[in-house]
C-alpha cells in the first residue's frame, strides 16, 4: 500500500473563508467566537472538501472536532438526506462533546444528532436512532450493539466514518469492536482518522480503513505547552492525603482537576474534601451517565471549583478554564500525563499543574520529565501548617471510608432488590464492555477507570 500522501504547509495567512467554507457554517463560526481556524483545520480543512480521506495527527485542545466536522457538514448542505455521519470516540463524555459541536456549528442547517453510549437507557436510543439523525456520535461498544440488535438500523448508506482519538480507542482494546463495523459500512465512504499519536495499532487502523489518504501532522513531537508551569510536591506515602488537602486550602481560589488512578479514589478523595468544606465533585466511569454529565456541567459552569477525576477525564474534554491540575497519583504512562495536564494552561492561556511524589514514584517523575523534555519545579510547602491540619485530615479519612462503606451496603441491597437491580447491572455491564474489560473482572480489578 501506497504510503500517505504529507499535507503540504503555506506561511499565507487564513481565514475560515479563505478554506472554502460556506455561508451557513461562517455565521455559525462567527457566533461561537471561532475568529480563525487553528492548524490542524487550516491544513485538513480543504484535503476534506476535495474529498480526500485524512490522518490528523494533532494533539488534544488542538481545535480537531471543528477539523472533521465542517466538511462533514458542508457537504450534508449539498446532501441533506438520511444517516450522513457516524463518530466514534472513546469516552461518553467526549461523545457528547462532539455531538454539541456539531449541533452548535450546524445550527443554521438543523443538523440532528444522535449520542449512542452506554450507560444509557438502550430502548430511547432505539427510538432516537429510528427518527433518522444526519450525525450518530457513538461508543463502540453501544454502536455495535444496536447493530446487532436494533431492528431496522444500519449503516448501509453512510458517507462519512471519523475515528476520534483513534490510539486511545485502541488502548482501550476497541480494536475487535471496530473491526465489527467496518464490516458493516460501506467501503464507498470518506474516513478521517484523528490520533495524539501514530502507534503501530492505529497504523494498521489506518490501512484497514482509510484509501489514499492525505497525512496532516501538527505536532510531531509529543509534549505540554509552554504556558503550563509543573512542579512537584515531594511528601511520604503516608502524608498524601493530608498534602492534598494542604494542597486545597492553599489554592482554594483557583478551579482545580485532581487526578487519581482509581476510581475508590476519585470518590473518596471527593468525599473528604467536601468534608472539609471544600466544593469538590467525583467522575468516573462507575458514576452512572447523567451523574458524570452532572458533575462535569457543575464544574464547567463553576458552580464546583474542584473537580476529583480518573483518566476518563483527562483527553478530549474541553473545559473552558481549568487554573490547576494536580496528579495525586503519577500515571504509570507519560502520555497520559501530558494529557492530564493539557486539561490546563489552553488556548494561550497560562496554569499550572503539580504532581504528588512519594519515595515510590521518584522513578516515574524521572521518565516523564525525560519524555516532557523539561525539568519540574519543586513546589514550596509550609510544614507547620502541614501538620496543624493532620487531624482533620484523618478524621475527614474517616469520615469517607464509613460513607463509602454505607453506599457499598446500600448498592449490595439495591442488587438484591429485584427488577431495578437487574437494570442496575445492565448499566455497569456496559461500562466494562466500553472499557473493553470483561465484565467477571470488575470485581477484582474496581481500580480501573
Amino acid at each position: 500500500m501506497p504510503l500517505p500522501e504529507e499535507a503540504s504547509t503555506s506561511t499565507d495567512p487564513v481565514s475560515f473563508s479563505s478554506l472554502g467554507l460556506i455561508k451557513p457554517l461562517l455565521e455559525a463560526l462567527e457566533q461561537l467566537k471561532f475568529t480563525e481556524p487553528t492548524e490542524i483545520q487550516q491544513q485538513s480543512i480543504p484535503y476534506a472538501l476535495e474529498g480526500r480521506d485524512i490522518i490528523g495527527v494533532a494533539s488534544t485542545g488542538s481545535g480537531k472536532t471543528a477539523a472533521f466536522a465542517l466538511p462533514i457538514l458542508q457537504k450534508l448542505w449539498d446532501e441533506p438526506k438520511g444517516l450522513f455521519a457516524c463518530v466514534l470516540a472513546p469516552t461518553r463524555e467526549l461523545a457528547y462533546q462532539i455531538s454539541q459541536q456539531f449541533e452548535a456549528l450546524g445550527s443554521a442547517m438543523g443538523v440532528r444528532c444522535a449520542v449512542i453510549v452506554g450507560g444509557m437507557e438502550i430502548t430511547a436510543q432505539a427510538v432516537a436512532l429510528a427518527k433518522k439523525p444526519h450525525i450518530i456520535v457513538a461508543t463502540p461498544g453501544r454502536l455495535n450493539d444496536h447493530l446487532e440488535n436494533t431492528k431496522g438500523f444500519s449503516l448501509r448508506n453512510l458517507k462519512y466514518l471519523v475515528l476520534d482519538e483513534a490510539d486511545r480507542l485502541l488502548d482501550m482494546d476497541f480494536g475487535p469492536v471496530i473491526d465489527k463495523i467496518l464490516k458493516v459500512i460501506p467501503k464507498e465512504r470518506s474516513t478521517y482518522l484523528f490520533s495524539a499519536t501514530m502507534t503501530t495499532k492505529v497504523a494498521k487502523l489506518q490501512r484497514a480503513s482509510l484509501s489514499n489518504p492525505v497525512r496532516v501532522e501538527v505536532s510531531s513531537k509529543y509534549q505540554t505547552v509552554s504556558t503550563l508551569l509543573q512542579y512537584y510536591c515531594l511528601m511520604p506515602q503516608k502524608e498524601k492525603d493530608t498534602y492534598l488537602i494542604y494542597l486545597a486550602n492553599t489554592l482554594a481560589q483557583n478551579s482545580i482537576i485532581i487526578f487519581t488512578r482509581t476510581v475508590h479514589d476519585a470518590a473518596r478523595l471527593s468525599i473528604i474534601l467536601r468534608t472539609l468544606g471544600f466544593p469538590a465533585i467525583p467522575l468516573h466511569g462507575q458514576l452512572s451517565q447523567s451523574q458524570r454529565l452532572g458533575s462535569l456541567n457543575k464544574f464547567k459552569s463553576g458552580g464546583q471549583r474542584v473537580l476529583v477525576a480518573t483518566d476518563v477525564a483527562s483527553r478530549g474534554l474541553d473545559i473552558p478554564s481549568v487554573d490547576i491540575v494536580i496528579n495525586f497519583d503519577i500515571p504509570t504512562h507519560s502520555k497520559d500525563y501530558i494529557h492530564r495536564v493539557g486539561r490546563t494552561a489552553r488556548a494561550g492561556r497560562a496554569g499550572k499543574s503539580i504532581t504528588l511524589v512519594t519515595q515510590y514514584d521518584v522513578e516515574l517523575i524521572q521518565r516523564i520529565e525525560k519524555v516532557i523534555g523539561k525539568k519540574m519545579e519543586l513546589w514550596e510547602t509550609d510544614k507547620e501548617e502541614i501538620a496543624s491540619l493532620r487531624e482533620r485530615a484523618n478524621e475527614a479519612c474517616r469520615v469517607a471510608a464509613n460513607e463509602l462503606k454505607e453506599q457499598q451496603n446500600s448498592g449490595k441491597k439495591r442488587k438484591r432488590g429485584g427488577e431495578g437491580g437487574r437494570r442496575d447491572d445492565r448499566d455497569r455491564d456496559d461500562d466494562v464492555v466500553e472499557a473493553g474489560m470483561p465484565t467477571r473482572k470488575r470485581a477484582s480489578r474496581g481500580g480501573r477507570r
